[in-house]
């Protein structure tokens, strides 16, 4: 009962962190039309440091929280041992996790940029780098239920 618990509680934490992870990047390509100092630039600001502070930080940890007490209970009570960490299925999932930490990080520094009235990039870019992580999702998701490569 444990592991499902902590299988369902790390999906919801996934779920919102990726929701928070794709919208950020939706509202930077509105906000790279805005001129700076406008109320809209003020508005996007204020809905860009909610989302990022409230719900995608929160939830990301979560997220690795409870994906660390998946590993922790199929190594030890599950899979006996922790050889199951260098099957292909699991590199490819963790390679994932590092590619969206790495990405939470960035879309955080374009964050403090559009605070700071100092973007660089276009709306073209954002709409462009968007789907990124659904893509490493849709990846990470094939690799953990197919198991492939044993």
């Amino acid at each position: 009962m444990t592991y499902d618990l902590m299988r369902g509680l790390h999906i919801i934490s996934v779920i919102a962190w990726m929701a928070g992870i794709m919208y950020l990047p939706r509202l930077f390509a509105y906000h790279a039309d805005v001129v700076p100092g406008s109320d809209m630039d003020l508005t996007f600001q204020t809905m860009e440091l909610k989302l990022y502070r409230i719900i995608m930080g929160p939830a990301m940890i979560l997220a690795l929280i409870f994906g660390l007490a998946l590993i922790w209970i199929d190594a030890t009570q599950i899979r006996g041992g922790w050889g199951f960490l260098a099957k292909p299925w699991m590199v490819t999932k963790l390679a994932g996790v590092v590619f969206l930490i790495g990405w939470h990080h960035v879309l955080g520094a374009a964050r403090k940029r559009f605070a700071a009235g100092k973007n660089t990039r276009s709306s073209k870019f954002w709409r462009a780098t968007n789907e990124l992580p659904f893509i490493a999702a849709i990846i990470m998701v094939l690799a953990v239920t197919t198991e492939f490569g044993g």
